[in-house]
C-alpha cells in the first residue's frame, strides 16, 4: 500500500470518527486507569451510548524508547486490539518535550497496535511541568510544533495524531501562537480543556474561548467542567463544537455520556439514567477487578466513591459507613446492604 492510499485511509477514518458528534472519556492520571476505563466504558455501552473512544493516561517519555511492558501497563487494551472489553477503542497518549524521542515512542506504540496517538500539552501537575512536560509547553508553541510534526512523520500515515491542550499556561496571551503551531504541525484533531494551567480545575471553564480555534481545518473537541446535561449543552453552544470529552463528570455520573444528548426529552433521559442499584453492581465489579494488592484496589475504590457523592446521595451514606474500612469483602457487603435499605 503506497503513501497516498494510507493517507486516504486516514482521511476516511477521521471523516467516519467525526461524522456524528463524538463523546470521549478523558485521560486522567491516577483516575481513568485501565480498570476504571473498563467499568465506565461498559456502563456507557450498556446504556446504548458507548464512548466513541477513550485515551490512556499519559505515558511519560524521557530518555529512551520505552519497553513494551510500560505501554501494556498503561494500556493493557493493546493486547486486545486496543479496545476495552466492551469494544471502546483506546488511543495512546504520550507526554514529553523531546521531539525525536516522542516520535520514536509514538512509532513503537503504533507498532504495538495503537490506533491513534494523542500528545499531552495540558497536564497542569507541578512535577510534570517542572520537567518540561504537559501544559508548560504551551509557552513554547515552537516546541509543540516540533513534537507534533515529528510524531506525525514517525507513525504510519494511516494512524491519526491528535493533541490535547489548555488555553494557555499562565494566561491566554499565546492562544494565536498555539493555534498556528497546531495548524502547521499536521495534527488531525484537537482537544481543548477550557482553562489555563494557572486556573487548574477551579470553576468556571471558559468554553467560549474555544471558539477561536474553530478556524482550524480540523475537528475541535471541548473539555472541562461538564458535570450534567445543561453544562454539556452550554459548552457545545459557547465553544461552537458538537464534540465533547467528558472527565470528572463522567466519573461522578457514569451515565453522563448517555444523558448529554437527551436534552428535554424526559423519556430518553429516564432511560439513560443509571440507578444507585445498578451502580452498586458496577462498583462491586470494580472491587473484583485486578490490582497489585487489595490495599491499592480498596484505595482506588474509595477515591471513586468519594467522587460519586457528587452524583448520588446514596454514596454519601455509604462513604460515612466504610471510609475507615480496609477489608474488601466488608465493603462489598456494605454496598449490597445499601440497596436493601
Amino acid at each position: 500500500m503506497n503513501t497516498n492510499q494510507q493517507l486516504q485511509i486516514r482521511q476516511n477514518t477521521i471523516r467516519q470518527l467525526f461524522a456524528n458528534p463524538v463523546r470521549l472519556l478523558a485521560p486522567m492520571e491516577g483516575l481513568t486507569d485501565p480498570l476504571m476505563r473498563q467499568i465506565l466504558t461498559q456502563i456507557a455501552s450498556d446504556l446504548g451510548r458507548p464512548y466513541d473512544w477513550s485515551v490512556s493516561e499519559f505515558i511519560r517519555v524521557t530518555q529512551h524508547v520505552l519497553p513494551a511492558h510500560v505501554f501494556y501497563k498503561y494500556a493493557p487494551e493493546l493486547r486486545h486490539d486496543a479496545k476495552t472489553a466492551s469494544g471502546t477503542p483506546i488511543h495512546i497518549q504520550l507526554l514529553g518535550s523531546e521531539a525525536q524521542l516522542m516520535a520514536e515512542n509514538a512509532a513503537y506504540a503504533a507498532e504495538l497496535g495503537a490506533p491513534a496517538i494523542d500528545i499531552n500539552f495540558g497536564c497542569p501537575a507541578k512535577t510534570v511541568n517542572s520537567h518540561r512536560g504537559g501544559s508548560v509547553l504551551l509557552d513554547e508553541p515552537e516546541t509543540m510544533y516540533q513534537i507534533i510534526s515529528a510524531v506525525r512523520q514517525a507513525v504510519p500515515v494511516h494512524i491519526p495524531v491528535s493533541a490535547k491542550i489548555r488555553l494557555g499556561y499562565t494566561d491566554t496571551s499565546r492562544m494565536d501562537d498555539i493555534k498556528a503551531a497546531i495548524e502547521d504541525s499536521g495534527a488531525d484533531w484537537l482537544t481543548i480543556h477550557a482553562r489555563t494551567k494557572t486556573q487548574g480545575y477551579k470553576p468556571p471553564a471558559y468554553w467560549d474561548k474555544i471558539q477561536s480555534f474553530n478556524t482550524l481545518d480540523i475537528p475541535v473537541i471541548a473539555n472541562g467542567e461538564i458535570w450534567n446535561t445543561e453544562h454539556a449543552q452550554n459548552c457545545m453552544t459557547q465553544a461552537g463544537t458538537a464534540h465533547l470529552m467528558l472527565g470528572r463528570g463522567a466519573v461522578t455520573r457514569p451515565d453522563l455520556v448517555a444523558r448529554v444528548d437527551c436534552c428535554s426529552d424526559d423519556a430518553m433521559l429516564n432511560a439513560a439514567t443509571l440507578s444507585w442499584e445498578a451502580m452498586v453492581t458496577h462498583q462491586i465489579r470494580f472491587l473484583e477487578g485486578r490490582a497489585k494488592t487489595e490495599v491499592i484496589l480498596v484505595g482506588r475504590y474509595k477515591q471513586w466513591l468519594a467522587m460519586l457523592i457528587k452524583g448520588y446521595s446514596e454514596a454519601k451514606v455509604l462513604w460515612d459507613s466504610i471510609k475507615r474500612e480496609k477489608n474488601k469483602a466488608a465493603i462489598i457487603s456494605a454496598l449490597q446492604a445499601s440497596v436493601r435499605q
